[in-house]
């Protein structure tokens, strides 16, 4: 089975983390530091969800494509 070039998980993935990080660096110039910390966390707290999301849905299509592969495999298996 040929793999895709572009996956779009993963695009996704390392654009939320880059958006994240950028935000993160500026509450810090913005807001100075005691006052962007809680914001930063949130912001930290929102990467960490977004990625397991991400994980959860890799893992969906994986398991789907495998099932797939398994019932294609079974129907040839089935023929003369």
């Amino acid at each position: 089975m040929a793999h895709k070039t572009f996956d779009t998980l993963r695009a996704l993935a390392i654009g939320s983390q880059a958006l994240g990080f950028i935000l993160i660096i500026t509450l810090e110039t913005v807001m100075g530091g005691e006052a962007a910390r809680p914001w930063q966390g949130v912001t930290l707290g929102a990467m960490v969800a977004f990625a397991l999301a991400l994980a959860v849905a890799r893992l969906y299509r994986r398991n789907k494509a495998r099932k797939a592969m398994a019932r294609r495999l079974a129907e040839h298996d089935d023929e003369p």
